[in-house]
């Protein structure tokens, strides 16, 4: 199914279906890359697969490389044109994520930005409890394998 052919369900599917403006900084056949209408620096890019994807956790092993491609692209250039010093790349599954469709956040940085770490305050583990969530996940990942 082309972007053209798929149902414009979210505003991503909008954009890539040219239904809503957007200030669209890369195009091809597997992706599209648009100025955030709401960035956390002015630059913020976000990069999203086409056809439409929920989630990262969705999007066919095959396809990685080409978003991730895309999004290496878009890393890389934020310097060159804006002279920021590096970028913040991130992606949100299913909570605060406030579009049901995969979007790679490219954000422009630079020292002294304001922008602290991560968006979310600090834990730390308690005794022996690092060891415990770790043997949780290789579990896990032992099942999806």
């Amino acid at each position: 199914m082309t972007p053209a052919q798929q149902p414009a369900t979210d505003v991503i599917c909008q954009i890539a279906a040219g239904e809503l403006p957007a200030e669209t900084v890369l195009r091809t056949d597997d992706i599209v890359a648009f100025l955030d209408h709401r960035p956390v620096f002015k630059g913020h890019v976000l990069v999203c697969p086409l056809p439409h994807v929920d989630q990262l956790t969705d999007l066919p092993a095959e396809r990685i490389p080409v978003l991730f491609g895309a999004v290496q692209r878009v890393a890389a250039a934020l310097p060159e044109a804006l002279g920021c010093q590096g970028t913040f790349v991130a992606i949100n599954n299913v909570v605060s994520q406030s579009i049901p469709h995969l979007h790679v956040h490219v954000v422009p940085r630079t020292k002294g930005d304001g922008l602290r770490g991560f968006f979310w305050p600090r834990v730390k583990y308690a005794e022996g409890e690092a060891q415990a969530y770790a043997k949780l996940i290789r579990e896990a990942l032992t099942v999806l394998e």
